[in-house]
């Protein structure tokens, strides 16, 4: 109990445990040269190596990977960053983005199993469509 003039014990603040969450940010803008694209992709691959895949055309790219955090909006705040915080480090085209899916580990494998889910990936890494 807290004496008259002192503050109250502070309380331990409630831990709450990381998820994963399936991140697929899709990115467009005007025509780049396709092997500027793979490679700024593949420069972004290999500063972050939690990306799992990406594909790209020459004025979109899709890009898919797992992301660490405590809910769904930290997730989606990283996701939305992702693209112009690497934009100069990793040479990437000055695109927008203009979609963003995050969803539940759970929600995913849902999907994946019912044959709704993402298309498969054959390989990890960067892919023209």
């Amino acid at each position: 109990m807290a004496g008259v003039g002192t503050a109250p014990s502070p309380q331990p603040e409630e831990r709450v445990d990381s998820r994963l969450w399936h991140v697929t940010l899709n990115v467009a803008g005007r025509d780049a040269p396709l092997g500027d694209v793979r490679r700024a992709l593949e420069r972004l691959a290999h500063d972050h190596p939690f990306l799992l895949t990406s594909r790209y055309a020459d004025d979109h790219a899709e890009i898919r990977y797992w992301e660490e955090a405590q809910d769904l909006h930290d997730a989606a705040a990283v996701a939305l960053r992702l693209w112009g915080e690497h934009r100069s480090s990793a040479g990437l085209p000055p695109w927008e983005i203009v979609g963003l899916e995050v969803i539940g580990r759970e929600t995913y494998r849902r999907r994946v199993a019912e044959g709704c889910g993402p298309p498969p990936v054959s390989t990890v890494g960067v892919h023209p469509f």
